[in-house]
This record gives structure tokens, sequence and C-alpha cells, in this order.
């Protein structure tokens, strides 16, 4: 299963539909709320105070090393920061409400003065995604990225209008810059969308090496000869750190090559009866591309559904990456003018989100398109972990509907690639690069734990590893001869766009929605006479998601008979009435007899009036 980078991007099928200047959820804001400046909640968790670095090298993953998501790295030495990706992770079950979630920016935040520069390893969402949120925050440092990945970047910082301009500088694989008083070059790496590169971050003690995500091109096992020339830079190079991604560290062997999807994807282009809808992700750039250019070679033409399909489609084409004749692309107004043996459909929606156009095709919304008998629907993606619900719910509606389905699951032939390098891969890699120390990173723990123990497996000594967990404080001390976990760690608890607000979340908030979500909610409304203490009325009843009002009765009499007895043996005596006790002992005797009648704990949110 791909649990990647560009699996992450595609929870926005449809585009940035979540990211306009949009709320992330996808509504669109009043004209004004474009000019808002979002809330800023601080952070209330304390940490320990965290010494200097001195003479050490210090590396702070802020995000990716905890989950597949967030990822955002941090070097610092002496007075230079740098910092590698700024991504986001979507929201979970343990997040309800909230649209992203964020690294927790609270250390940078304190050290802005000292940030160098941001680079960014490649255009997927969860290296990308945070820097509208973040960049201001931390005093909009530089940014350096390769050419494609910036006009992404500012493609989507156009949804943004509120925050200050990005510094935006491009740097190729073969470039070298100073930031600070540090050289960082670039190499090229290979992954599902083009420009993709990694860092080599050069210091008095060594070089440290940061792939961002990665793969191989390989024949069988054996990698190309790009590949072997690209790393055999690393043979001149004393490496005293390599940072790589675990994401595909359990699979063995050697991934499935984009080209072998690339060839597959031909044939059934080529010989499909009728029409063809494609689902995949708007970040594989480079199968998008292929699909188009596959299309034109055998004289068909392509429809593309999806807001970020549409984008990407656009920057690619402006850059010349994408050559096509016009008139390959049509719309869908123009779809009718021809066969359906000639029309092939390129749409988001793969995952099965709600208002994605593969979605709303599946079950019937769609404004231009119809599913016949005669459609074939090829989703070229693997399911993101939690999506397995909508994702049989999207295949159900079009089986419905009498659509042949080719899954990557189910299907014959290779139509879906990951993005991440298996162990054979990463074990190719590291054999290459040679280094001194290993940090894991890109993946859940225990993926990490598992690229620990290939590291080991090929020489590396298990005390120059460190398992990192998102704001461990690890420094390269005594001029490069020993790495070390410190016992403080900077500030990792989530940071989350919710609305308008960027920031913590607090406990508090999240463990009301997880019981609203649960257990529902129920309102009563009390008027109490302030000279009597006695109620004035019966108590008014609001029950939502708990109980159906209308069915329940009894459980409502029985309710407002404990209210009652609740408030008068509360107030007996009492001069002045005490609200806040009276409420108080109407939450804990009126949610203990719910509980005993009904087995849940909705919340219980009295309203008292004196009157």
């Amino acid at each position: 299963m791909d649990k990647t980078t560009e699996n992450q991007g595609a929870r926005q099928e449809g585009g940035f539909r979540r990211n306009r200047p949009t709320s992330p959820r996808g509504r669109q804001h009043p004209k004004k709320s474009y000019s808002q400046e979002p809330v800023r909640l601080k952070t209330s968790r304390k940490h320990d105070i965290i010494p200097s670095s001195g003479d050490n090298i210090r590396i702070i993953p802020l995000g990716g090393v905890e989950e597949i998501g967030k990822n955002m790295t941090v070097v610092e030495y002496k007075d230079d920061i740098i910092v590698i990706d700024m991504g986001f992770q979507f929201k979970d079950d343990d997040t309800p409400g909230v649209d992203y979630i964020l690294p927790n920016t609270k250390y940078l935040e304190d050290r802005k003065d000292k940030i160098r520069g941001v680079f960014i390893t490649h255009g997927h969402l969860d290296h990308v995604g945070g820097i509208p949120y973040i960049m201001e925050r931390i005093g909009n440092p530089p940014l350096y990225t390769r050419n494609l990945t910036s006009i992404m970047i500012r493609k989507r910082h156009e949804e943004f209008p509120h925050l200050p301009e990005l510094n935006i500088k491009v740097v190729e694989k073969e470039d070298t810059i100073m930031v600070g008083k540090l050289k960082v070059s670039f190499f090229s790496v290979t992954h599902t969308i083009p420009d993709s590169m990694g860092l080599i971050i050069h210091t008095p003690h060594g070089c440290i090496v940061n792939p961002g995500d990665i793969k191989l091109d390989h024949n069988e096992g054996v990698p190309t000869e790009a590949e072997e020339k690209e790393f055999a830079r690393f043979r001149k190079e004393k490496v005293l750190l390599l940072m790589m991604d675990s994401t595909n560290v359990e699979n063995p062997g050697f991934s499935t090559p984009e080209r072998i999807v690339h060839e597959n994807l031909d044939k059934i282009i080529k010989e499909i009866k009728g029409r063809l809808i494609i689902g995949t992700f708007a970040s594989q750039l480079e199968r998008v591309m292929k699909i188009i250019m596959t299309a034109e070679k055998y004289g068909k033409k392509v429809v593309v559904e999806g807001r970020s399909m549409k984008n990407n489609i656009e920057i690619v084409l402006k850059m010349g990456l994408l050559k096509m004749k016009p008139g390959t692309i049509i719309t869908t107004a123009e779809m009718e003018s021809y066969p359906p043996d000639r029309i092939v459909v390129i749409a988001t929606g793969a995952q099965g989100d709600e208002f994605a156009a593969l979605m709303r095709m599946s079950n019937r919304t769609h404004k231009f398109f119809k599913i016949t008998p005669r459609d074939t629907v090829l989703l070229s993606s693997s399911i993101i972990p939690g999506n397995e619900r909508s994702v049989q719910k999207l295949k159900d509606n079009l089986a419905r509907q009498g659509a042949k389905i080719i899954h990557y699951r189910t299907s014959d032939v290779f139509i879906h690639s990951t993005g991440h390098g298996n162990k054979g891969e990463l074990e190719w890699i590291h054999k290459k690069v040679n280094e001194k120390f290993f940090i894991p990173i890109h993946g859940n723990h225990y993926m990490l734990r598992v690229h620990q123990d290939l590291a080991e497996s090929i020489g590396v000594q298990r005390e120059n590893i460190i398992v990192p967990d998102n704001g461990s404080i690890i420094e390269i001390q005594d001029g490069g001869n020993k790495i070390v976990r410190l016992k403080e760690e900077a500030p990792s608890g989530i940071m989350m766009v919710d609305g308008f607000s960027i920031g913590d979340v607090q406990e508090m908030v999240i463990r009301d929605r997880k019981m609203l979500a649960q257990d529902g909610i129920f309102v009563i409304v009390v008027s109490i006479n302030t000279k009597t203490g006695k109620l004035k009325k019966s108590p008014d009843i609001i029950a939502r998601g708990f109980v159906y009002v209308r069915e329940s009765q009894d459980l409502l009499a029985q309710s407002r008979l404990i209210i009652k007895k609740t408030v008068e043996d509360t107030t007996e005596g009492m001069n002045p009435i005490n609200f806040d006790f009276v409420k108080s002992n109407l939450a804990d005797n009126l949610g203990r007899f719910l509980f005993q009648k009904t087995a849940k704990k909705p919340m219980v949110i009295p309203v008292v009036l004196g009157v």
C-alpha cells in the first residue's frame, strides 16, 4: 500500500478545494475574510529550557517521524538554521472538525532571526501544504526549491491573498549556494513528481544528506545508469549523517518502476472499447502527462475533471514539460461530439472524496457525466489508510451503473506504483551514501525501527542511529564523533488549522467534539424563582444525537423529575442562589441518570435562568 505524499495530496481530490481562500473545509469565505489575520492560539504545553547548541550540529524533526505526513526537519549549526520541507497532514479520528494538522513551529518562532532558508524537496502536500500557515509565523525567510515546485507553491499561495509574498529562489540540481555560513548543494531524485530533489548540507565535520521522498528507477532490481551517476557523487563526500524516507521499508525487494505502469496504461488506452475514465492523484504528474500523450498518440481526446488536476496540467503546459497538439484536451461540453471509444477522462476522486469528480459521477450528481455500462473506470491509485470505506462506496456506486472497474489490487497488470523505495532500494542508497550516522524519517515509529534494523544490517553501528520522535533534539557532538539525543525536547504538541484559527486546539475542545460525535448533546433550560428557589415552569429539554425525542417520552419525563428535585434540593435555604453550583449539580445528577438508563454519556448542558 502506498502511504505516501501523493496519497496525502489526493485528499484534495477535485483540486485545492479545501485550500482556496476558501476556508480549509472547502466553503467559500465571505470576501471580507480574505484579508483577515488568522487567530493565533497560544501553545499551552510547557517545555524544559533548551540549551544552546554551541559548536554541535543540531537536528530536530518537527514532523513526519510519528506519522505519514506533515514532514518538517530543522538543521541548526551555531547561528544558522535551515528548515527542510513544510508539510501538513489531514485530520484523523483523533482530531474531529479540524481542517489540517501542522508541525509545531514554536522552536522556530523563538529563533526566527537564525533561520537562513526553507528548502522544499518536492511539490507534494505533505511537504508543501504547511507553507501558507507557517511561513509568516517564522519570519517569512527565503524559500529554495526547483522550478516546478516553485510554480506549484506560487499557484497555491494565490489562494491566500492576505499573506505576504513569498521570497522564492529557484535552484537546480547542480547548484551550490551559501545560506548563512552553511553551504548547501542539490541532487536529483526519482519520485512521482518532476523536479524532486535531495539536499547536501556541508558542515565542518562532514555532509548531512536528506534525499526527501525517494525511490529508484531500475530494470528488474538493477538501478539505471542515471541513478548510478547521480549517487556516484557520494564517493567524494564525507557523509556525516543520512536522514532518509522510511515509508516503504517493510516492503521487500524493489518497487514497481513508474515506467512499467506507463507501459500498461499505454496498452489499456490503446485497446479499451468504450469510454475510459481514469481516476488518479492530481499530484501524480508524470503519470497524468503520460496518459495525455498516450491518448493523443492513439487519436483520442482527453477530458480533465477536477480543479487540482486542471491546475497541475496548466502548470506543466506553461513550463513546456507537457507538449501536445491543440485540441487534444477538450471540454466536457465538447465530449458529446465524439464517439465514446475516442474519449479518455482523467478525473480526481479515486479516494472516494464526496466532492470530487469521480464520486459525483458515481452517485449521479455530476452535471455532465452519466456512467453507462460501456464505460471502463480505471483506478490508478492505492487506498490511503482510512479511506477504505469511501473507496468501496465509490466502487459500489460505479458497479451499480454497470461500469467495468479496473483497480490496482485486482488488475493483472501494474496500473499504479508507489513513490517510495522498498527495502532493496533503501539498502542500495545506504551503501552508496555510506553515512556515519543515520536518522530514519518519514514514517510511523514502527517503520523507523524497521529502517534502523536495515541500517544496522549493512554496517551502521547501533550507537550511531537515533530513532526520533517529533520534537526530539539530536546533536552531533565532539567534532562529529558522537550522536546523542538530548533529554530536552522542542515543543511537539500538534498545531491545527481550525477554521480561521491556527495553533493548538485545546484538548478539551477535541474531547468535547468526540463526545458530541459519539453520544450527542442534552440541553436543559431551567427557570428558577430567585426568591423561593422553586421552578417557575417545567424544564425545556433539547436532545440532539442522543435519543429520538418522540420515542423517549418516558425518559424525558423522568429527566424532568430529576431536574426538579436537583434544583429544589440544591437551592433549599440558599440565598442568594449560586447558579454555577446549581448547574454543576444538574450536570452531574442528570448525566448519571442518563447513563444508567441508556449506557450513553451525552454532553449535558444546563442553562439556568433566574426570574
